[in-house]
């Protein structure tokens, strides 16, 4: 592991890369290009066509295609650093879970296994190597935060706290991104420090979608960023919407892949 790692690998637990798994990369690229501003470089090898988004020349994000054969659901996917993804999978069968894949390395750049918890989302595992995941958090097309949409907050937060040793409080969002006092609202902490969320949506939960984590990105204008979605070909779920500290939309992709867009108010 290189010294630049070391510096950037981010404490076990917290959400240190968003991936996205389609079945036409082309087009993904260009929305997302057109959305974010990302350019793109190539991925690590073992895993088909995948593509590093870059803003600054900084990775964000990450981009593959599914094989031709594979009809997965097209979501975004959360991953967690781990400073042991072999020790990490194990604590999540333990914990009721399921490990889909790995853990396996990821071509020099970290060790990786793909989960779902008990509920059925699926999440990643992390441990950085050559990459430690987001380089540049905060501007426009960066992740910012991870929200778990689930049934209900109960199960799967003792979940998340025995396998990332998260302490779960209940409450509302941070800095207001989602969720309130009158939601089944849990947030993850480290160290005193929020790093995401569960929200537990009962019977609203989509019935063609099922628990999930969902991306936030920062953009500088929700409502002209949400406008843009539907230009580009996407759909928008929920129109921009006031929180505490800027607006929120939740809009999904081409392919179906849904997000949220956080207008980040400055302090």
């Amino acid at each position: 592991m290189t010294d630049a790692v070391q510096d950037t690998r981010r404490p076990p637990g917290t959400p240190c890369w968003s991936s996205l798994m389609v079945h036409a990369l082309g087009t993904a690229e260009a929305f997302y290009g057109e959305l974010f501003g990302w350019e793109y470089e190539p991925g690590p090898a073992p895993f088909g066509p995948y593509v590093r988004a870059l803003l600054d020349g900084r990775e964000v994000a990450g981009i593959g295609e599914m094989p031709p054969d594979r009809d997965l659901p097209v979501a975004w996917t959360t991953y967690f650093a781990t400073d042991d993804v072999d020790a990490a999978a194990e604590a999540v069968r333990s914990c009721g879970g399921t490990v889909a894949v790995g853990p396996l390395d990821a071509g020099g750049a970290g060790r990786l296994a793909i989960c779902s918890d008990p509920l059925g989302a699926v999440l990643g595992i992390w441990q950085a190597d050559g990459s430690a995941g987001t380089q540049l958090p905060g501007p426009h097309g960066t992740p910012v935060w991870a929200e778990l949409v689930t049934q209900d907050t109960s199960t799967v937060g003792k979940f998340y706290a025995h396998v990332f040793g998260h302490v779960a409080e209940h409450g509302t969002a941070p800095e207001g991104l989602a969720g309130g006092a009158d939601f089944d609202y849990l947030t993850l902490r480290l160290e005193g420090r929020p790093v995401a969320a569960v929200h537990g949506v009962g019977r609203s939960l989509p019935h063609d979608r099922g628990p999930h984590w969902m991306t936030y990105f920062a953009v500088d204008d929700a409502d002209a960023a949400a406008a843009q979605v539907r230009r580009l070909g996407g759909t928008v779920v929920q129109p921009p919407r006031e929180g505490l500290t800027g607006r929120v939309a939740t809009v999904t992709d081409p392919e179906g892949a849904c997000l949220a867009l956080v207008e980040r108010t400055p302090r």
